[in-house]
């Protein structure tokens, strides 16, 4: 008997997400196995699986995970900070690897390309976030910032706050981008007021705003290419 298959005949049943994943690969577990491997360990009267399970079942299931507060996790008996902090870990790195090879030298040459940059951090969060992405005068990616997040209205985007960020780096153009949680991009009354405010604004000051995208459920609109600024 190889030294492997003695490891994996020693597994208790609990743990069998590991022995799944040591026999055939990480691709064939589901959600929930992932989960319990991230947990390590389950409870005192629970495994990891079903522990798991709970989770995904509270949260209705790994898409709204994504945006579930360390407060959220840990409100779950059997989920302490050491369990929420690895679970929001290996969501990050799962984001991170989603970007990682667009992280150099990014340059926005269109909507689609701004869309593609900022799709999987937005399409699942479930309140909106407002964001502004800054370039240089070659239209190369110096940096992003999440100015708001909540209900996007001009009270809580405003203006002063944007440019302040965008002259802080010096940036000769933005791009603005925000989800909609419902996954529907469709812009609403508030979304081009505040975009017509920013442009304004952005001519004043010398900062030109390229365009302010809504971002949806795998799909997104161009408020410049729709005509709306």
């Amino acid at each position: 008997m190889s030294h492997l298959s003695q490891i994996l005949r020693n597994v208790p049943e609990k743990d069998r997400p590991r022995e799944r994943m040591l026999q055939y690969g990480a691709q064939v577990l589901s959600n929930a196995e992932i989960i319990a491997i991230l947990l390590r360990t389950g409870s005192f009267d629970e495994s990891a699986i079903t522990l798991a399970q709970k989770v995904l079942k509270k949260f209705g299931g790994l898409r709204h995970l994504v945006d579930a507060s360390t407060e959220q996790l840990i409100e779950m008996k059997g989920i302490g900070p050491a369990k929420a902090l690895q679970i929001q870990a290996g969501i990050e790195l799962g984001r991170r690897l989603a970007k990682s090879k667009l992280e150099h030298h990014i340059t926005i040459r269109s909507p689609e390309d701004a869309a593609k940059y900022m799709m999987e951090d937005l399409r699942y969060l479930q309140k909106e976030h407002f964001i502004c992405l800054f370039l240089n005068t070659k239209n190369q990616l110096i940096a992003q910032e999440t100015l708001s997040m909540g209900s996007l209205n001009a009270s809580i985007v405003h203006p002063r706050e944007v440019f302040r960020a965008a002259i802080k780096r010096s940036s000769a153009s933005i791009i603005c981008v925000h989800n909609h949680p419902s996954g529907d991009p469709t812009p609403s009354p508030e979304d081009i007021e505040i975009t017509n405010r920013l442009l304004e604004a952005g001519q004043v000051i010398g900062i030109e705003v390229l365009d302010h995208l809504i971002i949806g459920d795998q799909n997104f609109i161009s408020l410049k290419e729709r005509g709306l600024m």
